[in-house]
């Protein structure tokens, strides 16, 4: 058994944290390349050629991709071959988000109740912990920004909802979110289970690469079908038009119950923030 220590995950969650918030994922930096290539709308190029510029000096100075660094979501995948018994592990995630957070001069956004709000710190993040069959400990770290974050929407569709349905909410849930959310949008979806699992679904969705379809044809075919409707709505770079709309749309599936479909979108702005290792 390979065991691991508390402040190795601490040190490990610091570096995916400031790793997360300075440099854009190279997927979706390919995403916006290939999306400027294609559009034709001369705004919505300057947009894109801005995005992309914000990414290479945020990159080059360390300094945050957006103003807002997010509620750092933490996604742990604990392999067969690791012992984390006797350790505080959300105590050395905690750790380690408010380290980068500091160190990083990261805004602190978190607050410590919900309804009695007060003054804003910079933890504790949102664990997600699953078993694996892979050896090892992987954290992945995805700062969540909350002017997407707030765009989620979720529908209990019923269970004779066929992919037209699902279509045609998830569109609903891009065009309610409008410009709101700093498109150009990846659009996580997560179909089945139960309300909470489907949400988090969505979520974890938003981690797949943005060149790599579901492993599902059926599902692979959605997205197709999502990408080429959602890019033909007009609603373009920061809402102001052209062709791109969307970078991606992931979805994930799971098993449900005869009697329902739950069904998540979680959108993500153009920067699509997340860092991974395994230990």
């Amino acid at each position: 058994m390979k065991t691991i220590r508390e402040r190795a995950i601490r040190e490990c969650v610091r570096r995916l944290s400031l790793k997360a918030n300075f440099s854009l994922r190279p997927d979706v930096k390919e995403s916006l390349k290939r999306a400027l290539a294609r559009e034709k709308n001369p705004r919505a190029r300057r947009i894109l050629a801005d995005l992309l510029e914000n990414a290479r000096i945020a990159r080059r100075d360390s300094l945050a991709l957006c103003q807002d660094t997010g509620m750092p979501v933490v996604f742990l995948e604990i392999g067969p071959d690791v012992n984390i018994s006797g350790i505080d592990v959300q105590g050395a995630v905690r750790g380690g988000i408010a380290e980068a957070y500091r160190e990083g001069f990261l805004r602190d956004s978190i607050i410590p109740d919900p309804l009695l709000r007060g003054r804003p710190g910079f933890s504790p993040g949102i664990v997600h912990a699953n078993f694996s069959r892979q050896k090892g400990l992987k954290i992945t770290v995805m700062p969540k920004g909350f002017g997407c974050e707030n765009k989620t929407r979720l529908k209990m569709l019923v269970p004779t909802a066929g992919p037209g349905e699902v279509e045609d909410f998830v569109i609903s849930a891009v065009h309610e979110a409008g410009p709101d959310a700093c498109p150009p949008y990846v659009i996580g979806v997560g179909i089945g289970g139960t309300s909470d699992y489907a949400c988090q679904m969505a979520k974890e969705a938003l981690l797949r690469p943005l060149n790599r379809r579901s492993g599902l044809s059926h599902v692979a075919r959605l997205e197709n079908s999502l990408m080429k409707k959602l890019n033909k709505i007009n609603l373009g770079p920061m809402g102001l038009g052209g062709s791109t709309s969307v970078l991606g749309v992931n979805i994930s599936t799971y098993p449900t119950h005869i009697a329902g479909l739950p069904v998540c979108v979680n959108i993500s702005c153009h920067v699509l923030r997340s860092a991974s290792e395994r230990l």
